[in-house]
């Protein structure tokens, strides 16, 4: 059945999730550098979203508003399964990037206070 566009549901919300992804994630990784450059301005708003992030995730138990959309359109359950992400990643994604996320605001900290 062709769709407008050509794409399905499924991989729709499989590139919204991944592109939100990679916004959020460039903004964790630029975070601290951001913050030893001295932009301090923009490494606040940079936090500031990224805790929005954490604050919607944490409302939806633990779980992306996409993950419940993606999973209407399919039985898969990989970790996985809502986003173009490999496995690995999918699967350590909040630890990998809460941890640096954490060392982030470590820095921006830091260098608001020297």
């Amino acid at each position: 059945m062709s769709r407008p566009g050509g794409l399905s549901p499924l991989v729709r919300i499989k590139l919204l999730h991944t592109v939100i992804w990679a916004v959020l994630a460039g903004g964790i990784l630029a975070l601290p550098a951001l913050a030893l450059t001295g932009h301090l301005r923009w490494a606040l708003a940079l936090s500031a979203i990224v805790l929005i992030e954490c604050a919607v995730i944490g409302l939806n138990k633990g779980k992306c508003p996409l993950t419940a959309m993606a999973a209407r359109y399919t039985d898969d359950r990989a970790d996985n399964f809502d986003i173009y992400l490999p496995l690995w990643l999918a699967r350590h994604n909040k630890v990998i990037f809460g941890l640096l996320f954490l060392g982030g605001e470590i820095t921006l900290i830091w260098r608001w206070l020297v």
